[in-house]
């Protein structure tokens, strides 16, 4: 009868060994290893002769007086630095939770609300706490709402209407789509535009699969309308950018196009409503970030100062034209 073979022990590796280990490393000499760890060189000396029989094995070549790692010191080291770069993000969180006023809170946001909606919250938000710091994760769904749900960020922004579990729903903003046109266009005569206004025009479509491309397309099918839709892009700063340089006219969501507007894309409204709303996302089992509430409070004043300003853009469409 064959017997297994018992199966190896477990090195007993400390903390100190590992420091030690990483130190010399990092820094090529027993020296320089010695002062990043505020020991001494006979002191790392003995711990890597104790770590090399722990081991079973060389961690280091001793070529002319100098250390040169074995490629299993290079492979360990790939293992070591995981387990560093973990301890090192507690160490960072651990000082944000000792000082919580400035702790850094993380906000997850569609790509269009990270440069239309976000920055002039967070400029509300620093005037009421200058040191306040946050970080800002551009997230497309449904990967927004599933981070969401694992309760990965503080605050969430998302087009979505339904809470996904374990998470708080708040209403944000409801307004509708709105159309871009370029400067000269003979639509900017127009302070609202019908769906049959775009007939034969040169129309610029977000990605096919977008659920607004969906709706716009919709909107056009009903009215029998028939555009030349030859250019298209996820992303609806590209789409104003694109109208900007006269290749056509779109429609997008209001944020984006308020927030490019100007002399070369001027912004009109639709007769038919494409609803475009934005809520806010709250973790219900993670811990309450002590910044969350001032974060909210600056998010919800700005979409209210962002719909009011919409609504005196589009109802002074022909005054910011002539």
């Amino acid at each position: 009868m064959i017997s297994a073979l018992p199966t190896p022990a477990v090195p007993a590796l400390t903390h100190r060994q590992l420091v030690m280990f990483r130190a010399i490393m990092l820094h090529g000499n027993l020296g320089r290893a010695a002062d990043a760890t505020a020991s001494s060189q006979p002191t790392l000396s003995r711990e890597l002769a104790r770590l090399e029989q722990l081991l079973g094995f060389d961690l280091f070549d001793r070529v002319r007086g100098r250390l040169r790692p074995t490629q299993r010191a290079l492979a360990l080291l790939q293992e070591v630095d995981r387990s560093f770069v973990g301890l090192d993000q507690i160490a960072r969180r651990a000082l944000e939770l000792r000082h919580q006023t400035s702790g850094r809170l993380r906000l997850a946001c569609l790509p269009a609300l990270a440069h239309a909606l976000v920055p002039h919250a967070l400029l509300q938000l620093a005037r009421v706490l200058p040191q306040a710091a946050v970080s800002v994760h551009p997230q497309e769904s449904p990967w927004l709402e599933q981070a969401m749900s694992e309760q990965r960020f503080d605050v969430g922004l998302s087009e979505t209407s339904e809470a996904p579990v374990g998470v708080t729903l708040r209403p944000l903003l409801q307004v509708n789509e709105v159309a871009v046109l370029p400067r000269n266009h003979a639509l900017c005569r127009k302070t609202v535009l019908q769906p049959q206004d775009f007939e034969g025009e040169r129309f610029i479509s977000l990605a096919d699969g977008d659920p607004y491309r969906a709706a716009i397309d919709q909107m056009f099918a009903s009215a029998g309308v028939k555009r030349q839709a030859w250019l298209e892009t996820a992303s609806a700063v590209a789409v104003c950018a694109m109208v900007r340089q006269g290749l056509g006219v779109a429609i997008v969501n209001p944020l984006t196009a308020m927030e490019l507007a100007g002399p070369d894309l001027l912004v009109r409204g639709l007769s038919v409503p494409i609803a475009f709303q934005v809520s806010l996302l709250l973790p219900a089992v993670a811990a309450l970030h002590p910044l969350r509430a001032a974060l909210t409070d600056a998010l919800v004043t700005t979409a209210q100062t962002m719909e009011a300003t919409l609504a005196n853009t589009l109802t002074n469409s022909l005054k910011l034209l002539f």
